[in-house]
């Protein structure tokens, strides 16, 4: 006994033969399309940049080269932010855990022998570990270097190739934006076409409003953590501000990874529990002006994306596919969100509510 499908039952199976098609070529080539898909996110997201120098006259490749060497720029002020923290706070972390070892073990040993638990740090052994693995010297580093690059050669190799065809994949793509999606729009079926455009630029309004509102909620985190840091007399309070408040773009573990680089740098400067107590008010009131104030104002909770979602859709894509699924975990998150609240309202209004 065979089954007729209908119509629309075809026409569903066919668009979900063709999504699991690409999700699986998708997964088989994910390490070659790397920078393929990176230069595809960031050419989604220069686009508005490039087409606001378009409309005051500049050549669009011109305009395309001065975004791509602003936004290059940028990528590496981020990177040097990290290097003083290195610079500065490995050194004083070879000297100090040593000396905080034995003080921990003079004064918690004791104390805990008085209920029963004895604990003995041994401060030689430690002494020994952190100068094996936090030496500072460079001829070593740069041997390590050396070594890991001759064992990881095609690792290597493949870096510095997917660096030097990333920004070239991406200033083709963003010279040739306006077509590229003019052709991907006359690819959809002129049936679908309405449906299928005001459900991509839903989606575009969602992942739109996501990424610009999460700019500002930066913008406004990285000046007040550095501030916040500079009144509490912290030495790295610029470069631990700004790397903080741009991370948390990375819900929750953004925020860890600079709380920690400033309990670090608090601990290694002023050795006492001031630098505890100001990282605890300066990033205490971080997290309820972002939780309270920032978030709620610049991205609000119209668009269907909590942190927690953003956190799984990272996790999961990036289990799934590495880098690549990084890359596309955001925008497709936001596809996700904006599919499921158009079934939930197809839901609501079919037969079984009436």
């Amino acid at each position: 006994m065979t089954m007729k499908l209908s119509k629309h039952q075809r026409t569903a199976l066919a668009w979900g033969g063709v999504a699991f098609g690409l999700a699986l070529l998708l997964w088989l080539l994910s390490p070659v399309l790397a920078p393929f898909i990176a230069a595809l996110v960031l050419a989604y997201a220069l686009a508005p940049a490039v087409q606001v120098l378009v409309d005051r006259r500049v050549p669009r490749s011109l305009a395309v080269l001065v975004v791509e060497l602003l936004f290059g720029t940028a990528l590496l002020a981020l990177l040097l932010l990290v290097l003083p923290i290195l610079s500065k706070e490995l050194p004083a972390l070879r000297e100090q855990i040593p000396v905080l070892a034995k003080q921990a073990n003079d004064k918690l040993s004791p104390w805990l022998a008085e209920y029963g638990v004895y604990m003995q740090l041994d401060p030689a052994s430690i002494k020994a570990f952190v100068l094996k693995y936090l030496d500072a010297n460079l001829e070593d580093w740069l041997a390590t270097a050396l070594s890991s690059a001759r064992i990881g050669g095609s690792f290597l190799l493949t870096f510095i190739g997917n660096a030097v065809l990333l920004p070239v994949v991406l200033f083709y793509l963003l010279a040739d934006w306006p077509s590229l999606v003019e052709r991907m729009r006359a690819l959809v079926p002129l049936a679908a076409r309405d449906s299928v455009g005001s459900f991509l630029d839903e989606c575009h309004q969602t992942l739109g409003q996501y990424l610009r509102g999460q700019l500002l909620v930066m913008g406004a985190l990285a000046i007040y953590y550095s501030v916040g840091l500079m009144l509490a007399r912290f030495d790295l309070a610029l470069p631990i501000g700004v790397f903080t408040g741009l991370a948390v773009f990375i819900p929750y573990l953004g925020f860890g990874v600079g709380l920690l680089l400033a309990l670090l740098a608090g601990l290694l400067q002023f050795a006492s529990f001031y630098g505890f107590i100001a990282v605890a008010i300066v990033f205490g009131i971080g997290q309820l002006l972002e939780g309270f104030v920032l978030t709620p104002r610049f991205v609000g909770e119209r668009i269907g994306m909590s942190p927690l979602m953003v956190i799984f859709a990272l996790l999961a894509f990036g289990h799934l596919l590495g880098f690549v699924g990084v890359l596309i975990a955001l925008p497709l998150s936001a596809v996700a969100a904006v599919a499921v609240r158009r079934l939930h309202r197809a839901y609501l209004a079919s037969s079984l509510f009436r």
